[in-house]
């Protein structure tokens, strides 16, 4: 038996930037995916995906060693089940194939079931961590995977490889990742809450691009912002930074700030994570808070301890 785990991922600065160039910071967080790989006798390669709860959700059957799809099974209730998520799999498996012709080359059958630690509609990268699982088993470049398949800036592939927060850079084609000791003294007074939506981040991307154009400056003050979040020591003063964070991305995407549009009654500052307008965003508060978003009806209020690694 093999067995292969992979953090999840929070992007808390240069949203829809990171993908020119910017600097973001992004944390790696204490829920993630496994997938484990068992031989059997039978010559498929049968896969299983199991939720936080342990319920299977998707099942499929690939003979061996062509990767024909045999058959599959899945919960079409949920959105991600609109289309065959085993032809989806077929091409990162074929994907990695093509990147090390002796992956799943072999006539012996074998078993991979995938385990979710977090609620696939959290956000928190039940994607990008299959990409590095499925890598980490052929021996292949992550990012490079990524690209073949779902596509994306790689920050989140970048988590599923770190254990410590991380500055995340696209440069000329490659990607500079550094590790930090990213502690801010205010962590308890830090929460993730959940706005139970699944954000599609194509379409956020698709928008993004869409845009006429990027102010000369854009990058540099995200930049700065980044660094400053990093080595900030005063809650009041990492309030400021993102809430400048989120006025210029709101200008960028022409979309008004999460806290703007639900939360304007809300004492705290709050941040959009990642692709807007879903999954988890950040909110400065005290141990008011989650009596706050629960009254609104957002039960999922995370203390930023319990959400990082």
């Amino acid at each position: 038996m093999k067995k292969y785990y992979s953090n999840g991922k929070l992007l808390l600065s240069a949203e829809y930037l990171v993908l020119d160039g910017a600097v973001a910071l992004a944390i790696p967080t204490k829920y993630g995916q496994d997938l484990v790989v068992e031989p059997i006798k039978e010559p498929v390669l049968v896969w299983e995906s199991y939720d936080v709860d342990e319920n299977c959700w998707f099942q499929a059957e690939f003979r061996l060693p062509d990767l024909r799809i045999i058959n599959e099974a899945f919960d079409a209730n949920f959105e991600d089940s609109k289309e065959s998520i085993a032809q989806t799999l077929h091409r990162i498996l074929l994907a990695s194939r093509e990147m090390n012709p002796k992956f799943l080359n072999e006539t012996g059958g074998l078993l991979v079931k995938t385990n979710l630690s977090f609620p696939r509609d959290w956000g928190l990268g039940t994607s990008s961590t299959l990409i590095n699982n499925i890598a980490q088993w052929a021996d292949v470049n992550a990012f490079l995977l990524l690209q073949k398949s779902f596509g994306g800036s790689g920050y989140d592939i970048a988590c599923a490889q770190n254990d410590s927060p991380i500055t995340y850079q696209i440069l000329n084609d490659n990607y500079k990742v550094v590790p930090l000791d990213f502690k801010p003294p205010f962590a308890d007074k830090l929460f993730f809450v959940h706005l139970n939506q699944k954000q599609d981040s194509k379409k956020g991307i698709k928008r993004y691009r869409e845009r006429n154009g990027l102010e000369s400056n854009a990058f540099d003050m995200i930049n700065e912002i980044t660094e400053q979040m990093i080595h900030c020591n005063q809650l009041k003063r990492f309030e400021d930074l993102i809430v400048r964070h989120e006025e210029l991305i709101s200008e960028i995407i022409q979309n008004k700030p999460i806290k703007e549009i639900v939360f304007g009654d809300y004492f705290g500052a709050i941040k959009s994570l990642g692709a807007w307008g879903g999954d988890f965003v950040l909110a400065t508060g005290n141990d008011s808070t989650p009596a706050y978003f629960k009254s609104k009806g957002f039960e999922t209020v995370i203390p930023y301890n319990d959400m990082i690694l």
